[in-house]
């Protein structure tokens, strides 16, 4: 078996339900575990010292900001599963993985170091006074997240392409495991600030990863890269830039979103309670959507072969009538409080906000296996465009509604920006499955 694709020795292939949940389900383990760390996250915080003032400065000011700086390099993943074909690809896909991470790096620093910060905060964003300085000592402490996740995703994308995606996994677990222990001594010493703790487990989680994930990935690299035998279509810059340049783009207008929102949030009824809840519901959305996250990559890796197009999309839409369900059955019922107050830690009045919340956002979960799949049919093509001008509409419907929202809501912020969301991802969904119909 050659790869993750697997060609069998008798050059056919067959894929089925078996062979996709093999491929994948190691993948959304991954995904599973890292979006454990936002609901721990937000249990920890809402349990600390002002917690509306701590989980608000993370999750409106903090991680947005770093998730944008960072956006250009989490396609890494994708590019380097279809890309790592031989050694001297890997070499240069190598060096310009680091260049990217440290310009986003000195990015960064400019941001966290600088009045550029009270800039972005105070004007652009224009959070409410006492979230800016833990803000400012949040995302100070999160500089070594860019690199870290570029160096990550990069050597990701090789495991996975060459059959070893239970690292992926198993990299993820001790990311959490570090996380969670930074944020158990945080919660048992009580007195240091929250952005502090979340902060700090955030940063060490994504360097003990990706360590491991380098050692892990040394020895796939001399016992099968460096022996492949040297791909006819040479990388050269120009076509790196020619593939990857709709890729970072397209995660840096989805991340842009992000602190979008927040400023949108800020500027509607129950600012501080929208900001203080969004990353509690967001977390919840993301752990259900990361099932259908982990399906971009098995669809790049695996579509070459006979009838995967057919069972790929099969499995898409299973994946979204289980993620829908499961929200479904949240939202329906007293699990709803036991996850919100129980779990997370909100106030019973915050808490009763997130479950009436979730309603707006119902549907956004299911659509993640259905965007990831056309997104994997695209990225296989080389058709990366495409990708981009659905993240185009994606902004365009979003961004509308939460304009309307600002300028006519006459309740809580957050039920807007889920309603955005949602639509959003419908209209970008509808687009791809459009642009995939034809591989011209």
């Amino acid at each position: 078996m050659t790869g993750v694709a697997g060609t069998h020795e008798t050059g056919v292939a067959s894929v089925n339900f078996r062979r996709i949940l093999e491929t994948w389900w190691p993948l959304a383990a991954s995904w599973l575990l890292m979006s454990a760390e936002l609901p721990a996250i937000s249990a920890v915080l809402a349990r600390l010292n002002d917690p509306e003032v701590h989980l608000a400065s993370y999750g409106a000011v903090v991680f947005p900001i770093s998730l944008i700086v960072e956006a250009p390099v989490i396609m890494l993943l994708a590019a380097s599963t279809a890309l790592s074909k031989d050694w001297s690809s890997y070499v240069k896909l190598r060096r310009y993985m680091h260049i990217m991470g440290s310009v986003l790096t000195a990015v960064h620093i400019l941001i966290a170091f600088t009045p550029l910060f009270d800039f972005i905060v105070e004007q652009v964003i224009q959070i409410p006074p006492r979230l800016v300085e833990p803000s400012r000592i949040g995302l100070m402490i999160m500089t070594p997240w860019t690199w870290s996740i570029a160096y990550r995703r990069f050597n990701q994308g090789v495991l996975i392409r060459y059959g070893h995606s239970k690292v992926v996994s198993v990299g993820t677990f001790l990311r959490l495991i570090t996380d969670a222990t930074v944020l158990l001594i945080g919660y048992w010493v009580g007195w240091i600030p929250g952005i502090i703790v979340a902060t700090s487990a955030v940063a060490a989680g994504v360097l003990v990863e990706a360590a491991f994930v380098g050692l892990r990935v040394r020895p796939v690299l001399k016992s099968r890269l460096m022996k492949e035998p040297e791909s006819d279509e040479q990388l050269t810059l120009r076509g790196f830039i020619v593939f990857y340049s709709p890729l970072a783009a397209t995660s840096l207008l989805m991340l842009s979103v992000q602190p979008a929102s927040s400023a949108a949030l800020s500027r509607m009824p129950g600012a501080l309670a929208s900001l203080a809840v969004w990353p509690v519901v967001g977390g919840l959305m993301f752990t259900l959507r990361s099932l259908g996250h982990a399906f971009q990559e098995v669809v790049v890796a695996l579509l070459d072969e006979p009838g995967a197009e057919r069972e790929m999309r099969r499995f898409a839409w299973r994946l979204t009538f289980l993620t829908t369900g499961v929200l479904t059955l949240l939202a329906s019922t007293s699990l709803s409080a036991i996850w919100f107050v129980g779990v997370s830690g909100l106030t019973p009045a915050l808490g009763d906000l997130a479950g009436t919340a979730i309603w707006f956002g119902i549907l956004l979960p299911g659509l993640s296996p259905l965007q990831n799949l056309y997104q994997g049919i695209l990225v296989h093509r080389k058709q990366t465009r495409s990708i981009t001008e659905s993240v185009i509409v994606f902004l365009c419907v979003c961004g509308g509604l939460l304009w309307a929202g600002v300028e006519w809501a006459p309740f809580p912020g957050i039920y807007v920006g889920l309603t955005a969301f949602t639509l959003g991802a419908l209209s970008q969904v509808l687009w791809l499955a459009w642009r995939s119909r034809s591989p011209d």
